[in-house]
């Protein structure tokens, strides 16, 4: 029987050494990919009688990375643009259902490459002159940078603070692509307190919200409709739904109002239980729903206003559809993130921004829900200071897809011309 329990104790690793056994697993295979790779493109050069033009021909001018489907709101213009300009460039998802894998672009290559470890895996060794991806953590975790990479950049998939990702989500990208100038600031702030150098930061704006504002101009006249309230909230233990669960969902039930509530995705697996017992508690009905969208367009659409926490949609909502927020205050926990690195600065831009976009709420006013609601939409001076935020946050209105892909090109273009001449040397 003891022999027993020892063989099964010798044979368990958990999870922290079984990821840490990963990685040491994945460098020693990429150091031999790229040592075989080495000698065979060396090969290739001296049976092509020393002509390199040709030499790695498995190169790609562009590579788009996304960890999740969630995301091709943020790509789709790119890769459309990319596809208009007759630009070769591979777009690889860990989202087997990614509707990327549905469009039928010619110059642009939508693969799936796996989940998790397995598209790591993959990008660990891929050969390509621009990498962009929304993923943080390159270079952290699982994802290494490759050797053949000339260039990473990092494209955020909200407005908002640039120091809320795990702690050295950043660091390790040689670009970041900015919204505003508030992320500047930040990104610059962790460089110097980590002596890291310094990162390439290019103003283009936000594709996404580019994309969504001319989806928002196109949507007809409003029609009379019953008033609704979409509660949007982040995810993890002091997320809105965590920290007020039943009693928030109780007070909106008594406002008369329809309800829903569309939880962060990432609630799924973090909020598992939480999130779970809740939709058991509160099924769907006439005037309440919960909402999965991959697309949440027609959600925010559709909302008169929205209660939130410490989520980046809050913007999305407030500068495309200009309508107001209640926030909850205080249930931030910045141990994990860059931002625990800023925390002598003040409080992160967004938090300073959130009472210039609506009102923060407390539990002393759920009884009184309905009339807090009232009045946060009769507001009329929140409607000039939104004008002023989305001027502060959102730069480059109209043309971030262009400078996007202008950059991505210009990049391509002077890598090859740096990669010519090593050659030639």
């Amino acid at each position: 029987m003891m022999h027993g329990i020892m063989d099964s104790a010798l044979c368990y690793i958990d999870p922290g050494t079984g990821s840490m056994l990963f990685t040491l697993l994945i460098g020693a295979v990429s150091t031999a990919y790229f040592m075989f790779r080495k000698l065979a493109m060396r090969a290739k050069f001296l049976v092509a009688g020393g002509r390199s033009a040709n030499a790695d021909t498995s190169r790609h001018p562009i590579v788009i990375f996304s960890d999740d489907k969630r995301y091709w709101n943020v790509f789709k213009p790119i890769c459309d643009e990319l596809e208009l300009r007759g630009q070769a460039a591979v777009y690889w998802t860990a989202s087997a259902d990614d509707p990327a894998l549905d469009e039928s672009y010619e110059h642009v290559q939508c693969e799936f490459i796996g989940e998790g470890n397995q598209a790591y895996a993959r990008l660990n060794v891929m050969s390509a002159s621009i990498c962009l991806a929304t993923t943080p953590g390159l270079g952290v975790y699982q994802w290494k940078r490759s050797k053949e990479v000339g260039e990473y950049v990092h494209i955020f998939h909200s407005v908002g603070t640039a120091a809320g990702y795990r702690m050295f989500g950043l660091d390790f990208y040689d670009s970041v692509l900015i919204a505003g100038d508030y992320q500047v600031q930040e990104i610059r702030a962790l460089e110097e307190l980590r002596g890291i150098q310094h990162k390439n930061l290019v103003r283009v704006g936000c594709t996404y919200l580019d994309a969504m504002m001319d989806r928002a101009r196109a949507l007809p006249t409003a029609k009379d409709h019953p008033f609704c309230v979409l509660v949007a909230p982040s995810w993890g233990p002091t997320s809105l739904l965590c920290a007020y669960g039943d009693r928030l969902l109780d007070a909106l039930l008594a406002t008369g109002y329809k309800v829903v509530v569309r939880p962060h995705p990432q609630s799924k697996t973090a909020d598992k239980e939480v999130l779970d017992r809740l939709m058991r508690a509160y099924p769907d009905a006439e005037n309440f729903s919960w909402n999965f969208d991959n697309d949440n367009f027609e959600v925010l659409a559709n909302a008169d206003a929205m209660i939130t926490d410490f989520s980046g949609v809050v913007f999305d909502y407030a500068l495309v559809f200009d309508r107001p927020i209640l926030y909850t205050e205080g249930s931030y926990v910045d141990d994990p993130y860059d931002s625990a690195w800023l925390v002598d600065q003040g409080p992160l831009w967004k938090f300073k921004t959130y009472p210039k976009l609506g009102r923060p709420l407390d539990e002393t006013q759920l009884p009184h829900l309905r009339e807090v609601l009232q009045d946060l939409v009769a507001d009329e001076d929140l409607l000039a200071v939104r004008q002023q935020v989305r001027e502060e946050a959102w730069c480059c209105q109209g043309q971030s897809v262009k400078l996007t892909v202008d950059y991505l090109i210009a990049r391509c273009a002077a890598l090859a011309v740096d990669s010519q001449n090593n050659d030639s040397e």
